[in-house]
Parts: C-alpha cells; sequence; structure tokens
C-alpha cells in the first residue's frame, strides 16, 4: 500500500481539546502520527502545532486539506499542510563571498539538506564557476546605479520561472526594497554577522577586533522590510580572544554564518518554524 508523508502545522487561539481534535481527525482517516511537537505562548494566549504523519494512499492531499478546512473554524486554526514527498526549491541569491553558498551547495548534493537548489542569481560574476560545477543555472544580474528596481523585477521572474519556494540570501551584499520583501513574505531567509547594530558598514570583523570582542555570532532570520530586523531562526557564536586577528576573525565568522544559515535553511524546509508576531517558534 501506498503511504504519503505529510507535515501540518498550525496556529490557533489556545483552548482544551486542540491536540485531541488534530489527532482525532488523523485517526479517524487511518493516519499515523510520527511526530508531535506543540507549544502554548502564555504571553499571546496562541498554541502552536507540528504533526508530522503518514497516510494511507486513499487519504490524498486534497482531502486531508478539505477535513481540516472543516475544523478550522471552531478552533480559528491558521494552518498549513505539506507533503513531504515534494523537496522545497531554493533560489539563491549571492555577491562575491562564496562560503555559505558553497556550503549549501555541498549539504545539498551530500543529502544532508532535503531541497533542490533551483538557480544562483549574483550582482558579481565571480561565483559562476563554483555554481556551475554543481550543474546549477547562474544568473548574474548586476544592479547598475539607479537600477536595483528593473534587477529586482528580473529576481522576481525567475522565482516564479523555477517554482522557487524560498529565496536564500547567502552574504547577498544588496539591501532589498520593501516592495520586493512584500511580495515573498516569509519566504527571504537571510544571513549576518550577530555584531549588529554594532560595527555597522565595511569591515564589520576588523572594527570588532578593534574593541576586542570575545564572541563572533552569526544570525539567520526571515528578511521584513526592516533592514536586519525580521524575525531570528537561528544564531551560532563561537569564543574568541586577543590572539586572534582581524583575519582569523573573519574566518571564525564565515563559519558560525555557514552553521546558523544551514540549520535555519534545513528547519524552513522540515517545515519546522512558525511565526509569532516578530518571533519565531522552531520545533527542532
Amino acid at each position: 500500500m501506498t503511504v504519503n508523508q505529510y507535515v501540518l502545522t498550525l496556529s490557533c487561539p489556545d483552548r482544551p481539546g486542540i491536540v485531541a481534535a488534530v489527532s482525532g481527525l488523523l485517526a479517524e482517516r487511518g493516519c499515523n502520527i510520527v511526530e508531535s511537537q506543540q507549544f502554548g505562548d502564555a504571553e499571546s494566549g496562541t498554541f502552536f502545532m507540528r504533526v508530522q504523519f503518514s497516510a494511507p494512499g486513499g487519504a490524498d492531499a486534497d482531502a486531508l486539506r478539505a477535513a481540516f478546512a472543516a475544523l478550522a473554524p471552531e478552533l480559528g486554526l491558521d494552518w498549513r499542510l505539506y507533503d513531504l514527498g515534494a523537496r522545497p526549491r531554493v533560489l539563491i541569491m549571492v555577491s562575491k563571498s562564496g562560503h555559505c553558498l558553497n556550503d549549501l551547495l555541498f549539504r545539498t548534493r551530500s543529502g544532508l539538506l532535503d531541497i533542490d537548489i533551483a538557480g544562483v542569481v549574483s550582482n558579481h560574476p565571480d561565483l559562476r564557476p563554483l555554481t556551475q560545477s554543481y550543474g546549477i543555472d547562474y544568473h548574474h544580474l548586476p544592479v547598475g546605479p539607479g537600477g536595483r528596481e528593473a534587477q529586482e523585477a528580473e529576481v522576481l521572474t525567475l522565482v516564479e520561472h523555477y517554482r522557487a519556494d524560498l529565496v536564500v540570501l547567502a552574504r547577498y551584499m544588496q539591501i532589498l526594497s520593501d516592495g520586493f520583501c512584500a511580495k515573498l513574505p516569509g519566504m527571504i531567509i537571510n544571513i549576518h554577522h550577530s555584531f549588529l547594530p554594532s560595527f555597522k558598514g565595511a569591515r564589520p570583523y576588523h572594527q570588532a577586533h578593534a574593541r576586542g570582542v570575545k564572541l563572533i555570532g552569526a544570525t539567520a532570520h526571515y528578511v521584513t522590510a526592516d533592514l536586519d530586523e525580521g524575525p531570528i531562526i537561528e544564531q551560532e557564536v563561537a569564543r574568541v580572544d586577543h590572539a586572534h586577528s582581524p583575519e582569523e576573525l573573519v574566518a571564525v565568522g564565515r563559519d558560525v554564518e555557514c552553521l546558523a544559515l544551514a540549520r535555519a535553511v534545513r528547519w524552513h524546509a522540515e517545515h519546522r518554524i512558525l511565526l509569532n508576531g516578530d518571533r519565531t517558534i522552531v520545533f527542532r
């Protein structure tokens, strides 16, 4: 018998009986819960849940969606149902630094990330050889003076062309417009050093070295119109000391950026992240 794998995510006003209603609906349709996690946020009074389950071939996605749509008004559910047989399609945006791109390419080819990298977009040509060595399309879309709107329109065309489910900014050193962010809510993940709002601008690790920092960090977050202030998904840190040169701090920073970004992309691809206002719930 064919067995399909799904993930259900939901949020709703917290009240008794939510877990029973969801598990009962799945049991009635012969589904088997493989993994279930939930969290009640006392501050907002909101309940969050992620359920991974297997379903017999007869319980197709449309039938399950119809069942949850019928249940939703009673509990006030905001819900999504994902078919785990469909790997998320990812468009990566990058500038000149290739460490995060290289890490995502390697993890995907090695089976450590269950995604399909559909293409790579860059405002520079430098990383074309790396990208094409993996057999992936590379699109050089430079941003000329006053040309950001036209360049972003081309990027959105590629998002549609590749049917991308997620855009990853793997050290893409351009500020996205508010309009671009609004068109892809909850679909863009960025990585940056965790010194922000300190040490803004060029050479942040050299600025940090001059101040004698003791921790190097990186933050992966969803992109919103508020620059580098979107909901945080993951953060990684490494301890450093007076013996580290600026160049060594940069190397440590690259490592933690790769780790934080890879985790964020994996959790998004596995549908483990739910938005809670300006924060995230991450069911690891």
